[in-house]
């Protein structure tokens, strides 16, 4: 596979994505502009250039010789400070001197060169002259466009939200009167036309004859008002997904142009106020008095039409109904209206010169501000809170108005070449957006009045040379706080297209956490592909899907670094830490690769992409040479030892080329051995040694299947592989479908042990870590669970056959909501900590306390926790409650209330030496939790105390606990006579005559847990055990409680819940009586059309095959 270089620009991909941005914690972040000046750098410079070093046979001075041909060196730390203490002054504070100096040293040699300093100076220069400058709102460089083929080709004239009831719902509407559906993806689910006069019904097939001007969505009601050149308006119900017609207000004066509604958010049980502006100029006011109960008086019919009420009649619904008419207050039909609730004010606008725009109170008693703009007013749009009034007209310009400033705009943007149809002021963001006739799209700044950026929107039915048909009404902005839970987004439509444009969030990087002991659940706001430990910095390193990395202090759990936009829009799909710890190199599913630095968040540089395919990992050897692997197949190297620029060029020269068949998906290293492995979507893992880059062994578990499960993930074990007297062991663990495969990279024989690891069948084990002495073994899969293994004595032994029992299982709880996707191992104050990573937005911590892993807290939750004050710590009952609820329901559910008829036995032990820092041997490693033996009649009487093996268990597991004979929600850690999985046969030593196939699940694991010894419950278990009886009581009373909940609506019967004739609702559904079958007489009389066609019917049966419809011509001939 060629590299993007021999085909296009490399780099073109860089300057496509959007602007990375970073920001330090308050206090962190090194300002050296704010004390160095021009003449400051001139004296740095020359005390740069002028220093001889002072240690002669230091590497630093060596390199520094060799590279520059003379004998000058870099400063040491304490040269740096004493340099700009004697420039700058010696009252300047001595702290910032020693950041400026770790960030600038990123290699950790311990010496800064004049060059890496104004590198630095520059790069800071840059990062804050691009990070004053506003940030567009818009976050889509390529729209989201449908076309609405029933709108048969007529321009769309509005586009309405519904957000009641969920899901989010748009609905348009065409000049001729056809209402589209679309949900929250832009997919058609419904149309609906409007009622004409029924009179014409007969005369014209269609059914509304005229054009549509505006349309509103009135919440609460949940009705949509559509005006139509028929002067008159429709009422749309939307309260279910049927949608239709309810009311029709007809006999207008004059024809409606411009629809406004308000209503009490809250108080909904006050009255609500629809405006609409007409073509004479006029405002009408239409007081919906008590919204709740209805909007008009309708008595109750038969009949499934829509209510139609005059207009001279609305007298006749005063109880409901308030109407208010405003005359000529435009000279030209009104364009726009809108009302202030805080103030009463109406706000109009129209084509007119002499009142472009009015601004009035609504009892006509104050002033009222009226501008003159030449060629009047298209579109205007008010801000409260920014005091701001924001035009744009027939003219090319976008202009800004002071509230009480009618003479002089504020500023006149500039920059559309048309009309300009519709504007909007995006308020989180300080923005306005503004669309043209020529289908341009503008985000201008409102401090700055700068255009910031500028999108063609490529609409199919653009032409050259022609000017696109547009309604009235082009632009939909959603956004909080009218749907605080929707991303903000506009819509844009062009004759019968749609677009759809992400917009950035107000205050966008803002961590916030929901406070409370048991930590928040917002950690980082979009599900994790990756997470990784910095022992140097002690710091967590957290990549998530929408290209965002986060930088925690692992003791505090405080946030320190936050990169938004690292690739753009590009999802995050690796990282991995240089030699010195103080870079991060990331890939993204584009295949762009970047190198940041993790004190400060700036990019240091841009590695050339291969292809335009997923990075899937990434690694740094020795003196930072980067090996990166992904979809293309093969291995591409960078050297960023010494690289200065910012782009780094791939170096494609991999010896043995392209091995693997398909895409790479995991890689890992070991530099004690000096190899690497790769792991393939075939389920080949190819061991390659770095001296010769030639694969050195390849490794595929043996299957009958037609297809193998990819390698979800390679560890090597470090320790191990050290050790001269282990390097023929397994060395490296791979994860296939939830089974770990041992393998040995030496030797006649590779496959040395393997076993299913998750707790349920169908699972995948995506996380794979070890501690520094190899005694353990953390994996977390897809179902959100962490297992801890103890391997300090599995595999060492080399026998003729693959092992397949499971090591002992130390720990195992659910740690997260969703698929884990990286933990580790990692040591604070020689205390021993489990990392974990999930796709739900979450970054934990554990401790090894607390039986069933001690949830120290996740990272951003308020408040912080102190790894060395255990008091801060949150507690595994603490955890217990922050779980899925949904999961602990479902548990609960399938269990029996009554706890005393069946009963448990559990066996406790104490807790592994491995935990403490000691070497313990298996026979000393008792893990806590219940050992039972699979529950027959024989046996179902007590507690049983032997732990079953390969010697006294005979056969697979007779019965499995179900919930009739589980008394409680199990959380104990589980053994292989408890799972639940599929039932394999069990390989044993007479049976097993080859190596096993299968990832052996659960059920078949048929070797000792260890080396197990039961004991009595002490007075001390008993204990733990009563406090954790009393922990479920609680829980199972509050699942009774909801239980009651759902069954006092468990009689609604879904599908009575569509409307019946026009009046009815969703609750009335509950009063409706089912429908009743009937018995037709046999001699029912026919009529001469059925005695013509000779129809008849003796049986049930018969009914399918009888023509009951009847054609027109028919139908005439028997009206005759």
């Amino acid at each position: 596979m060629e590299t993007l270089r021999d085909s296009s620009d490399p780099w073109e991909v860089y300057e496509r994505e959007t602007s990375s941005s970073s920001s330090c914690d308050a206090g962190q972040n090194a300002c050296p502009q704010e004390e160095l000046r021009l003449e400051h750098l001139l004296l740095l410079r020359d005390a740069f250039t002028s220093r001889t070093p002072s240690d002669k046979g230091s590497r630093r001075s060596w390199r520094g010789t060799r590279r520059k041909g003379g004998g000058k060196g870099g400063m040491s730390l304490e040269e740096f400070q004493n340099a700009l203490s004697a420039v700058i002054g010696p009252n300047s504070q001595s702290g910032w001197m020693e950041r400026v100096f770790n960030e600038i040293d990123v290699s950790r040699d311990g010496y800064v060169e004049w060059e890496e300093l104004c590198s630095y100076l520059l790069q800071q220069c840059r990062e804050r002259d691009r990070t004053s400058r506003p940030r567009s709102a818009l976050l889509d460089t390529e729209p989201l466009i449908r076309r609405c083929s029933h709108n048969k080709q007529e321009p769309t004239i509005r586009v309405v939200v519904v957000p009641h009831p969920p899901p989010l719902r748009y609905i348009s509407v065409s000049k001729g009167g056809l209402l589209t559906v679309w949900n929250n993806r832009l997919h058609v689910l419904k149309t609906l036309e409007l009622a004409g006069d029924p009179a014409e019904q007969g005369v014209n097939r269609r059914r509304f004859r005229g054009w549509t001007t505006d349309a509103v969505y009135l919440p609460k009601v949940h009705k949509v008002a559509i005006a139509t050149s028929s002067r008159d308006l429709h009422f749309v119900d939307v309260s279910t997904a049927s949608c239709f017609e309810d009311v029709h207000l007809f006999g207008f004066t004059n024809v409606p142009t411009s629809l406004c509604y308000w209503h009490d958010t809250k108080s909904p049980g006050r009255r609500s106020l629809l405006l609409w502006g007409d073509e004479k100029g006029g405002i009408h006011l239409l007081w919906f008095l008590q919204p709740h109960i209805g909007l008009f008086e309708s008595p109750f019919t038969e009949d499934n039409v829509p209510q139609r009420i005059y207009m001279q009649d609305i007298g006749d619904h005063s109880r409901l109904v308030s109407y208010q008419h405003i005359p000529a207050v435009h000279q030209e039909p009104i364009n726009r209206i809108m009302f202030e609730p805080h103030t009463d004010l109406i706000m109009t606008s129209s084509g007119s010169d002499a009142s472009s725009v009015v601004i009035m109170h609504m009892s006509l008693r104050r002033k009222t501000y009226v501008w003159k703009i030449n060629k009047g007013v298209t579109c205007f749009d008010f801000s409260r809170s920014l005091n701001l009034l924001v035009t744009g007209g027939l003219d090319p310009a976008v202009r800004l108005w002071n509230r009480f400033i009618t003479t002089r705009p504020v500023a006149v943007l500039h920059g559309h070449g048309t009309t300009v149809l519709d504007v909007f002021i995006y308020q989180p963001l300080g923005q306005v957006l503004s669309y043209s006739k020529n289908a341009e799209l503008r985000v201008w700044d409102i401090s700055s009045h700068r255009c910031l950026r500028t999108v063609h929107l490529q609409f199919p039915c653009l032409q050259p040379g022609r000017t696109p048909e547009h309604g009235n009404f082009p632009f939909l902005l959603v956004s909080p706080p009218f749907l605080p839970q929707t991303p903000p987004h506009i819509l844009v439509s062009c004759r019968d297209y749609l677009a759809r444009l992400r917009l950035e969030e107000g205050g966008r990087g803002e961590e916030k956490g929901e406070g409370g002991r048991g930590g928040g659940r917002q950690c980082h706001g979009a599900p994790l592909s990756c997470a990784l430990y910095n022992p140097t910095l002690k710091q967590v390193i957290a990549g998530c899907d929408d290209s965002s990395v986060s930088v925690w202090d692992v003791e505090t759990g405080r946030l320190h670094l936050k990169i938004t936009s690292a690739h753009g829009e590009e999802e995050i799909t690796c990282m991995a830490l240089d030699s010195s710890h103080r870079r991060l190199i990331t890939g993204a599913r584009n295949g762009t690769i970047k190198v940041w630095n993790l004190l400060n968040g700036l990019n240091l540089h841009k590695l050339e992409p291969v292809t335009l395919s997923e990075v899937t990992g990434v690694i740094c050897l020795h003196y930072n040479q980067l090996l990166a692997v992904g979809w293309s197949q093969q291995v591409a190297q960078y050297d960023i030892k010494g690289a200065k620029d910012m782009f780094v060029r791939a170096d494609m020269s991999w010896k043995s080329g392209q091995q693997h068949r398909t895409d790479i998906l995991v890689v890992d290293h070991c530099p004690a051995l000096g190899v690497i492995a790769t792991g393939s979507h075939d389920g080949e893992v190819i061991v390659w040694t770095l001296d010769t880059q030639r694969p050195l062994v390849r490794l595929q578990r043996a299957t009958h299947s037609l297809t193998t499960p990819p390698v979800d993930a390679l560890l090597f074990l470090q320790r191990r592989a050290g050790d001269r007297q282990w390097r023929n062991r397994p060395l490296l663990l791979s994860s296939q479908a939830g089974g770990i495969y041992w393998w040995s990279i030496t030797g006649h024989t590779h496959t040395h042990g393997q076993f299913y690891a998750p707790d349920r069948e169908k699972e995948y084990v995506l996380g794979l870590s070890s501690d520094q002495e190899n005694n353990i073994l953390v994996t977390g899969d897809t179902a959100g669970c962490v297992q801890v293994w103890d391997i300090s004595q599995y595999a060492l032994n080399i026998t003729q056959e693959p092992s397949s029992s499971r090591p002992p299982l130390l720990q195992s709880w659910r740690a997260h909501e969703g698929a884990i996707v990286s933990v580790e191992v990692l040591v604070y104050t020689e205390r021993l900590f489990f990392l974990s990573g999930s796709v739900d937005g979450t970054t934990r911590m554990w401790t090894v306390e607390g039986g069933e892993g001690g949830h120290v807290g996740s990272f951003g939750q308020e408040p912080q926790w102190s790894l060395t004050d255990p008091a801060t710590h949150h507690t595994s009952r603490d955890q217990l409650n922050d779980l899925a609820d949904g999961e602990k329901e479902e548990r609960e559910e399938k269990s029996e209330s009554e706890s005393d008829q069946s009963q448990s036995s559990e066996v406790t032990g104490q807790k592994s030496a491995i935990f403490s820092g000691g070497h313990g041997s298996p026979a000393q490693c008792l893990y806590e939790g219940p050992v039972e033996e699979a529950p027959t009649p024989e046996n179902q009487t007590g507690p049983v105390e032997e732990v079953p093996t390969p010697e006294n268990q005979t056969g697979p597991v007779e019965e499995a606990p179900t919930p009739e004979n589980q008394t409680g929600p199990v959380e104990e850690v589980p053994t292989p006579e408890n799972q639940t999985g599929p039932v394999e046969e069990a390989p044993t030593p007479e049976n097993q005559t080859g190596p096993v196939e299968e990832a052996p699940t659960p059920e078949n694991q048929t070797g000792p847990v260890g080396t197990q010894e039961s004991r009595a419950p002490s007075h001390t278990q008993h204990t733990k055990v009563s406090q954790c009886h009393q922990l479920y009581a609680g829980i199972q009373r509050k699942m009774a409680v909801r239980s009651e909940r759902r069954q006092v609506f468990g009689d609604i019967n879904v599908n009575k819940i569509f409307p019946i004739g026009g009046v009815c609702t969703p609750f009335q559904a509950l009063a409706v009586q089912d429908c009743q079958e009937v018995f037709l007489l046999d001699d029912l009389p026919m009529s001469p059309w059925m005695q013509r066609q000779a129809l008849s019917c003796v049986s049930d049966a018969g009914l399918s095959s009888l023509q009951l419809s009847i054609n027109s011509s028919e139908q005439e001939q028997e009206a005759t």
